[in-house]
């Protein structure tokens, strides 16, 4: 969906404040596709804070089906995103310092998906669990160990004391 900012861009202390409903129903990225489960509308308020320049606020709830990184079990994620940027109109003079990457804005027109996504990118966790002390998954049979132990041996072996190992072996009389 795409929300004209040239009233606010353009009018000095102009401020409007709009509540807009996600389209997005999934959430699509190197780790997965992840769909939206449940979602807030997005309420933003546009401030214009000089010429062609204005701050985005606002806020957005989401509800994520994702599966735990160690056990694979179905684990529902929350994420309140706040948002505080600032975008530019295509007619704006962006110096070094404020110059940065705004796909999320189509000439005079915010895309809100494209900012959401972006917020949400920034927001994901970088690692998701079903509980803190996740046991995981048997990497020999495949087990969760979060509901039953398994019983395998699952000793691995220090490599860099592989040479003394490999001596004892040679060395063992049968």
């Amino acid at each position: 969906m795409l929300v004209s900012l040239s009233d606010v861009l353009t009018s000095e202390g102009k401020v409007e404040t709009v509540a807009i409903p996600l389209e997005m129903t999934s959430f699509k990225s190197r780790q997965g596709d992840f769909s939206i489960m449940e979602k807030t509308p997005i309420h933003l308020t546009f401030t214009n804070i000089g010429v062609n320049k204005a701050k985005v606020t606002g806020t957005a709830e989401l509800t994520f089906d994702t599966k735990c990184d160690r056990c694979l079990t179905e684990v529902p994620t929350a994420m309140k995103l706040k948002f505080d940027r600032i975008v530019y109109s295509p007619e704006a003079e962006v110096s070094e310092e404020e110059d940065t990457e705004q796909s999320f804005m189509d000439g005079w027109q915010l895309d809100v998906e494209a900012f959401v996504y972006d917020e949400i990118l920034v927001n994901w966790p970088a690692k998701i669990l079903c509980k803190e002390d996740c046991k995981g998954i048997c990497p020999v049979c495949g087990q969760n160990r979060n509901l039953k132990e398994c019983g395998c041996d699952t000793f691995v072996p220090d490599p860099r004391m592989a040479a003394i190992q490999d001596i004892f072996n040679a060395n063992k009389e049968v």
